[in-house]
């Protein structure tokens, strides 16, 4: 089986709790870094928050899989 090459980047994006921290930690963990500054907007209801995480491209242009 073949693995899904990763995306370069993601916008990464929910409620403005502990599990989206989680979730922007797991990326990082896996080798994404931030990109930009997070956003945030009031729906109404509750905050959402958004972050943009991308991996660093080697200098050959190529992505390596983790």
């Amino acid at each position: 089986m073949s693995e899904t090459p990763r995306l370069r980047y993601r916008f990464i994006t929910g409620t403005d709790d502990q599990a989206f921290c989680e979730r922007v930690s797991t990326a990082l963990n896996e080798g994404y870094v931030l990109h930009g500054s997070p956003a945030l907007t009031y729906d109404g209801t509750r905050v959402v928050t958004g972050q943009a995480v991308v991996l660093p491209t080697p200098a050959d242009g190529s992505v390596q899989n983790a």
